[in-house]
């Protein structure tokens, strides 16, 4: 299986974006379009990554290009876990920001370990103001 890689695809079909995001658990307006547009068009990087026409990945970056890089989603269907999809997602964030920049990312408690294996490393002083709706 050969997966295709893209960087800022205005096409991405909201449909199966948001199937990606029921499948994770994360929490993201699936059933709102205009959020997740939004969501979409104010990525300063989104990566995509497809399995012929399916979409199977997703990487949402907000950063400055500077001193800061937040991986807000890293995504990947479970029937593509496994193969080195996020890996490469994150590879190529790396790659588009510079090597100079760190990059955040807040996970969920059952993929924690998962962000060591890509070189993240633990940090304790980060606060969380929740959504109030």
């Amino acid at each position: 299986m050969a997966i295709d890689y893209r960087e800022n695809d205005p096409s991405l079909p909201l449909d199966q974006l948001a199937d990606l995001y029921r499948g994770s658990g994360l929490d993201r307006p699936v059933d709102d379009r205009d959020s997740l547009e939004r969501m979409l068009r104010n990525a300063d990087v989104l990566l995509s990554a497809w399995d012929d026409d399916k979409l199977v990945g997703v990487a949402r970056a907000l950063t400055d290009f500077s001193v800061c890089c937040f991986l807000a989603d890293l995504v990947i269907a479970k029937s593509h876990q496994g193969q080195g999809i996020g890996r490469e997602l994150v590879q190529r964030l790396r790659s588009r920001i510079g090597d100079e920049i760190p990059i955040v990312a807040v996970s969920r408690p059952e993929a924690t370990g998962y962000f060591p294996r890509l070189g993240f490393h633990w940090v304790e002083n980060a606060w969380r103001l929740p959504r109030r709706k």
